[in-house]
């Protein structure tokens, strides 16, 4: 028999079980993640595929079962974190890794209709299940998603009764936690500015901020003309202008690395010096902010296992099930910088 090696042409199912010695259904199960193979057989399966190019006939796939084995995921191209998009990415194709699914990604501007871009996913049956961003309190994507009974997760809560499924991050306590930070180095005058109103992660910072000033006593600005959707050089002129005023903020929370990098810019500009002026917490998903100077402090939100859970909870629910047990809260992560966490003199 010629040698797996040197076989000519597109390597097929027949292909990877010849080099695998298992059965060709064996091997289509596994590629498809079918849960009833073992998962060491999943995993040896996909590592033969993978070195012998094998790659799915994606279009008679779907005329055999109605599936096309693609996850899209719908994003918004501007983000508040730095490389958010390669994260994101990177944690969904590992958590789909040796599964036989692929994952597109299509642009969710938020200003765009976000129903019509759904609408065309549904109508032209482009995947087999949608992963959502930006989620609102009452997103209209989710509504029509859940009369559909298609298959989705959203990055993000919601607030309608019925259960779906989601991975978030706990932003209140994040916000909470950059409170007691900033009042534990004796500042009293804290600021914040959030997301658009709509979105459901605006109101858990909100309520987590306006609940650690209050109990602490301190006095606080959320910015009511700002939001993380401002464009950097607008929000750096506008809050250089805040910190310029009779009554600047001692301490700022910033909900991204780009308003980390445009308050610092204000702060900086305005002829103050952070870690003697002013302190700023920053919540961070990438390395950059240990690379910057002078150091802030952070609280990270983890991304890539973010996205890793997105997508393991994508092909649970794919495998049937039920979305009121698909949910997921991170906490967050403590960074500590090289300062002391004490009130300044």
């Amino acid at each position: 028999m010629e040698e797996i090696g040197k076989q000519r042409g597109k390597p097929t199912l027949r292909t990877v079980a010849d080099a695998t010695g298992f059965a060709v259904t064996t091997v289509s199960r596994a590629l498809s993640g079918d849960p009833k193979i073992a998962p060491a057989t999943r995993q040896k399966v996909a590592e033969a595929a993978r070195r012998l190019g094998y790659v799915p006939d994606r279009a008679a796939q779907r005329l055999r079962t109605g599936r096309t084995k693609v996850i899209t995921l719908l994003i918004n191209p501007d983000h508040e974190f730095l490389g958010f998009l390669s994260q994101i990415q990177t944690g969904i194709v590992e958590a789909l890794r040796g599964t036989g699914y692929s994952v597109t990604l299509m642009p969710d501007f938020i200003a765009d209709d976000r129903i019509a871009v759904i609408e065309n996913i549904l109508r032209n049956r482009l995947a087999d299940g949608i992963i959502l961003s930006r989620t609102e309190c009452f997103d209209p994507r989710v509504r029509l998603l859940l009369e559909r009974g298609f298959p989705f997760v959203s990055h993000g809560r919601t607030e309608f009764t019925a259960p779906h499924p989601y991975v978030d991050f706990d932003n209140e306590s994040f916000a909470r936690q950059a409170v007691q930070r900033l009042v534990a180095k004796g500042r009293r005058r804290l600021m914040i500015v959030l997301p658009e109103k709509q979105f459901t992660f605006a109101q858990h910072l909100r309520y987590g901020f306006l609940s650690a000033v209050r109990e602490a006593g301190v006095d606080h600005v959320i910015a009511g003309d700002l939001t993380l959707e401002t464009p950097p050089g607008k929000l750096a002129a506008s809050l250089l202008e805040i910190q310029r005023g009779p009554t600047p903020p001692d301490g700022h929370i910033c909900v991204g690395e780009v308003m980390g990098i445009a308050t610092l810019s204000a702060v900086q500009d305005a002829g103050q010096v952070p870690g003697r002026d002013v302190d700023i917490v920053v919540k961070q998903a990438s390395p950059i902010f240990e690379l910057m100077r002078p150091r802030v402090d952070t609280i990270v939100e983890d991304l890539t296992e973010t996205a890793r859970r997105l997508g393991e909870m994508m092909l649970r629910r794919l495998r049937g099930e039920a979305p009121d047990a698909l949910h997921h809260l991170i906490q967050p992560g403590l960074i500590a910088s090289e300062r002391q966490l004490t009130p300044h003199d």
